[in-house]
């Protein structure tokens, strides 16, 4: 029956070494007893703290035992409609907790009857430590339907309300040449609800949320296209970004998920001086004044130190120019270079120096005279935007490797460097978690909770130096991470790496 599609049919929350027992909230469309025929199973991560969830769907036939494992995906990402048989199935949502592994660290596992033209949507929410899951059953659209969807020119949209603390919203839509005086309701949602399917005109639009019977709008998108007679999941759910906007718009099609943060949302940046002084560069003495769209009466940073963070800055998005001043001399030591901030997100800006042989007559030759000894050097002042993880995972965390040693240094020395987390069964040669770090270019990797001895390598022809190691705990309290390599004239090697939290 009509009533049960989109109304939420079970959830279950899972207890520690606990098998779950679903609780039935509303029981609605079909039983168990399920003709033959082909229905779908669809898996959603909203767990902010989960890392990557495998889906596990076993099938027993008489004798016969089939189990089949899909793809893990991140947060708020979906899997695509699973096809598989009417029939009683048992599932299970898991994730990995060894490298390269297939053995699965199991946190819910049910039964889950598929029926015959139906979505199973399961959606795992909350804590993955007590995770929340919640399932929702709808039809698919026969062929005369898409086909009259496709002359009608309408696509299809279903509201799921997931911001588990706001109660029930409201998702308005208008044009997007109009604003929220012109926009019409798609329809109202309490928490963990999803509405029944409704039919808009391909067009542009802007959607909207209020929290119900209220015309205060606490999110607005871009304009979003809309072109084919495809089927949609709007889902609210929490702002995990920088903005101050309650909500974020995630739209699932039947294969992928799109977010969309509050088009009016705020951004965050932080300023870090990995600038080392230099004889030609005479006026820096090792810190700098930042500023924002031109310089001023009043620094957004002052006298920031080599080696620094600035604190946290909460700025409108946009694009704006970075001027740097060296505040004793008094001396522009950067002008105008392009910091761009997305809506919502939160960004690092490193400064570093780059210092360059002069090749004045482009043969490739610095050392004209034959001295041994390069005949001239040229330094500029760079500019590194890099967009800070905002993952809330527990149970692992990114290292984003940053290389500001200088180039033409590195190169002088080393073919290559090379970043390596040794676990205590492992060695440098043995070790499974490994990266490069290429001069000014970002590179991360994905770490377990672990205890890792790290080792930064340079190759010296057909030697192996150590330039830098120390130890590196992760938690379940720990933050994603900056590892920033630079130069450090006190330490043996002429290099260190520190380790700072990527949120500000």
């Amino acid at each position: 029956m009509n009533l049960s599609r989109g109304v939420f049919s079970k959830i279950k929350r899972r207890l520690p070494l606990i098998l779950v027992t679903s609780l039935s909230l509303t029981l609605f469309g079909c039983d168990s007893d399920s003709s033959s025929g082909t229905g779908y199973i669809q898996l959603y991560n909203l767990s902010s703290t989960a890392p990557d969830i495998y889906l596990t769907v076993d099938q027993y036939d008489d004798d016969d035992y089939d189990d089949t494992t899909y793809s893990g995906i991140s947060f708020t990402g979906i899997t695509s409609r699973l096809e598989y048989e009417s029939d009683t199935y048992d599932i299970e949502l898991a994730w990995q907790d060894e490298y390269n592994s297939s053995d699965l660290e199991n946190i819910y596992e049910e039964q889950l009857v598929v029926s015959e033209d139906i979505v199973k949507f399961v959606v795992l929410t909350g804590d993955v430590r007590t995770p929340e899951v919640i399932d929702y059953e709808f039809s698919i659209r026969d062929e005369d339907e898409i086909e009259d969807d496709s002359d009608d020119e309408v696509f299809n949209v279903r509201l799921l309300n997931m911001a588990e603390d706001v109660g029930s919203v409201q998702l308005y839509y208008s044009e997007s040449d109009e604003s929220f005086n012109e926009a019409v309701l798609v329809n109202q949602a309490a928490y963990a609800e999803m509405s029944q399917n409704q039919k808009l005109a391909q067009d542009d639009l802007i959607f909207y949320i209020t929290l119900a019977d209220s015309d205060d709008v606490l999110f607005e998108s871009q304009d979003i296209s809309f072109s084919y007679a495809a089927e949609y999941i709007m889902v609210v759910r929490e702002n995990t970004g920088s903005g101050t906007s309650p909500f974020i718009l995630d739209i699932l099609s039947t294969s992928s998920s799109t977010e969309y943060s509050d088009t009016n949302a705020e951004a965050e940046y932080r300023v870090y001086n990995g600038i080392v002084e230099n004889v030609l560069l005479p006026d820096y003495l090792g810190v700098f004044d930042f500023y924002l769209d031109g310089i001023d009466a009043t620094a957004e940073v002052s006298s920031l130190a080599f080696g620094e963070f600035s604190e946290s800055i909460v700025s409108t998005s946009g694009d704006f120019s970075m001027s740097l001043v060296a505040p004793v001399a008094d001396t522009t030591i950067v002008k105008n270079h392009l910091l761009s901030l997305t809506e919502n997100t939160d960004t690092t800006v490193f400064f570093y120096l780059l210092e360059e042989a002069v090749d004045e007559d482009g043969d490739n030759d610095v050392d004209e005279n034959g001295d041994g000894i390069v005949d001239e050097y040229e330094i500029s002042v760079n500019s590194l935007v890099v967009n800070n993880s905002q993952s809330e995972s527990i149970y692992s965390h990114q290292v984003n490797i940053i290389n500001l040693i200088d180039e033409d240094e590195i190169s002088d020395d080393f073919s290559n460097i090379k970043v390596y987390f040794v676990l205590s069964d492992e060695t440098i040669s043995t070790a499974g978690q490994s990266v490069g770090a290429v001069f000014a270019t970002p590179a991360s990797v994905q770490l377990l909770n672990n205890t890792y001895e790290v080792y930064v390598i340079g190759q010296l022809e057909s030697s192996d130096v150590i330039l830098s190691s120390t130890e590196l705990v992760l938690g379940e309290s720990s933050q994603d991470q900056f590892l920033i390599l630079q130069k450090d004239d006190s330490s043996a090697t002429g290099y260190k790496m520190v380790f700072a939290n990527q949120a500000g």
